[in-house]
């Protein structure tokens, strides 16, 4: 049987999503849990591998066991047995051949303090405390949104495509900025790095017409640092 996990997650205590030797990460609670009820060695897998500090308000994963089991009754029993900062929403049985890998849209945002300094939200949005135009912030989308080639935008140096066609909007609430960024898939940090360049803007250490030629010379340090993690979440999932 083929179950799928709907959970969410405080990135803040964990080094990301992936399991990792000798770290506490989300997927490694999941599978110490599942492996605990069910007693056996039980591996999952997920839709995104978020990184340190990142957090997700809707993360999914799959895992296979020989047992008909109830999902809710399931989803009860790991909430009881897993820490405060993880969530189990939903557990559904889904088919054989469901693949967990066919997404037809993923949607993150980034959360960008542009008022006075909140230490409570530290680990949940980037403590920017200066203003962004939305003039700039307009240009700027505008150059980002579209079909690129995000090779100077990622770590990354083992993929054989970097073009990824992205939708960026955003909306600005009690001077917090939400950029909302949807796209198939995305290159590690992409996001990151997208919004740090956006800052680098402001701050007037690069400018808007940076942009095309940073897209043009395909590499990493092209750009300046990249983003916090704090203020990025997972936010949807579309399987196809």
């Amino acid at each position: 049987m083929k179950y799928l996990v709907n959970l969410s997650y405080n990135g803040s205590k964990y080094y990301g999503y992936q399991i990792q030797k000798n770290k506490i990460t989300v997927e490694g609670q999941i599978e110490k849990v599942l492996s605990k009820i069910f007693d056996s060695n039980i591996n999952t897998h997920g839709t995104s591998r978020t990184d340190k500090a990142v957090h997700a308000n809707n993360q999914y994963c799959v895992f296979e066991v020989d047992k008909d089991i109830n999902p809710k009754n399931l989803a009860h029993s790991m909430n009881s047995m897993l820490d405060d900062y993880i969530y189990i929403k939903k557990i559904t049985k889904v088919n054989d051949d469901f693949n967990i890998r066919n997404v037809a849209k993923k949607e993150y945002i980034y959360k960008i303090n542009m008022g006075e300094y909140n230490p409570i939200e530290v680990e949940y949005t980037l403590q920017y405390c200066k203003n962004i135009d939305r003039k700039l912030l307009d240009e700027f989308i505008n150059k980002i949104s579209g079909t690129h080639n995000f090779k100077s935008f990622t770590s990354d140096k083992d993929k054989t495509n970097y073009e990824r066609t992205i939708l960026v909007d955003y909306k600005i609430s009690n001077k917090i900025l939400y950029l909302r960024f949807e796209s198939t898939g995305f290159l590690r940090y992409m996001i990151r790095n997208i919004v740090g360049l956006l800052i680098d803007i402001n701050e007037g250490k690069k400018s808007i017409t940076d942009i095309d030629k940073i897209f043009m010379y395909k590499n990493r340090t092209s750009l300046g640092v990249c983003a916090s993690g704090c203020g990025l979440y997972l936010n949807k999932i579309e399987f196809k």
